[in-house]
């Protein structure tokens, strides 16, 4: 009964192994809704995204990268965003609205 528990943890933690670098090498993509003004970039959730016209993306995303926190400061950084995705994923519209809502409370503030 210990070996197949013990068999099972690795079995789990080599799956997970596996999985994570997969995921992180997949492009996380950030459309606005609007054109940045210049092109720029920034750190969001552990990765450097590089933002032009109406686009953020980043080729090196980590684990904190497709979260609402890293979508909140884009949104903060590049404007209101109408997608947030990679090509497995995207978030849904009450994700959005989590992130771009970053935006209505930072001017709130004002």
């Amino acid at each position: 009964m210990k070996l197949q528990t013990l068999l099972a943890a690795t079995m789990a933690l080599v799956t997970i192994s596996f999985a994570a670098p997969a995921l992180a090498d997949e492009v996380v993509v950030a459309k606005l809704q609007n054109p940045v003004p210049a092109a720029t970039k920034f750190i969001a959730g552990g990765a450097m995204f590089v933002c032009e016209a109406d686009t953020c993306t980043t080729e090196s995303p980590s684990s904190e990268t497709f979260t609402t926190g890293a979508c909140k400061t884009i949104a903060k950084k590049a404007g209101l965003l109408i997608s947030y995705g990679n090509v497995r994923s995207s978030f849904a519209a009450d994700k959005l609205a989590v992130c771009n809502a970053a935006i209505t409370t930072q001017v709130a503030k004002k």
